[in-house]
């Protein structure tokens, strides 16, 4: 079974026998680690209590690995990607970028971001870029809207954050339940969502206006609803994804991973958050 981050699934974190690592090889013990016939090895945890939520096995309690992904790796990785994203966007709020200019440092965000995603491991340096350049672009269009709605940025900050809490305490409390039925709606979701997405912006380019109106009005508000839910099931793959690299003892540099994928999935939801103030307060 892959990981239920789609975002990773095709990295090392699968449980058809590679979920374990301890310098490339599986850990001893992991009961996700294959045999000799790279089928499962046998479960000797089937009667743990303490299974994680999906009805997978516990790894064994024991000392602690060294060179192994943490908590702490996490949450270092993550302030750092998050800080040079807001660190560029306060540039470009400062300098008043222009918007074709920031338009442009998205495109180029988006191509970094698919690079990383195919990417057998993870690279801090283009980490680190695609979270400049999508903050370039995020200062740009946030002064952009910030100058129709004031308070506007500040709000999707506000928003974004309150998203943040709520899905990690519904996560840790087992309200969100992540297993391959969640990933997979939360996939169909995504999908169905950028296709409309898609479709709308080419009647807007060719048909002039505002294509289908997915973006503005009664429709526009659906939308923006829509796209912060589906980035909160992102949110909760993203912390299924952290909680079993951690607990079957992905490398180290796999935190620079986890760190690139709450930062697209919390950019995701900023961005829907300010369309949304936008529309809900008539700036659009």
């Amino acid at each position: 079974m892959r990981s239920s981050n789609p975002v990773f699934s095709r990295r090392g974190f699968s449980r058809n026998g590679n979920a374990g690592f301890a310098g490339g090889q599986p850990q001893a013990g992991n009961p996700f680690a294959t045999g000799g016939t790279g089928a499962p090895a046998a479960n000797p945890y089937a009667n743990n209590p303490y299974a994680p939520q999906t009805g997978y096995p516990a790894p064994p309690m024991g000392p602690p690995a060294t060179g192994v992904m943490t908590m702490d790796d996490v949450v270092m990785r993550t302030s750092i990607t998050l800080g040079a994203v807001v660190a560029a966007a306060a540039v470009s709020w400062l300098m008043n970028l222009p918007m074709a200019v920031a338009i442009g440092a998205a495109l180029v965000a988006m191509v970094l971001a698919l690079v990383q995603s195919f990417k057998r491991t993870p690279s801090p340096a283009l980490i680190l870029a695609y979270a400049a350049f999508e903050g370039l672009f995020l200062g740009a269009i946030s002064n952009f809207v910030n100058q129709w709605v004031n308070g506007a940025a500040m709000q999707a900050v506000l928003g974004t954050m309150a998203v943040f809490v709520a899905v990690l305490v519904m996560y840790k409390t087992r309200i969100i339940r992540v297993n391959q039925r969640f990933m997979r709606f939360a996939m169909a979701a995504a999908l169905g969502f950028i296709l409309l997405m898609g479709v709308n912006l080419l009647f807007a380019v060719f048909g002039g206006g505002d294509g289908l109106g997915l973006r503005t009005g009664g429709l526009g508000i659906l939308m923006g609803v829509l796209g912060i839910c589906i980035g909160a099931m992102f949110l909760a793959l993203d912390f299924k994804q952290v909680e079993d690299g951690i607990a079957y003892g992905a490398p180290r540099e796999e935190s620079w991973m986890a760190a690139f994928g709450l930062t697209v999935t919390l950019v995701w939801i900023y961005l829907e958050f300010l369309r949304l103030i936008a529309i809900l307060q008539g700036g659009d």
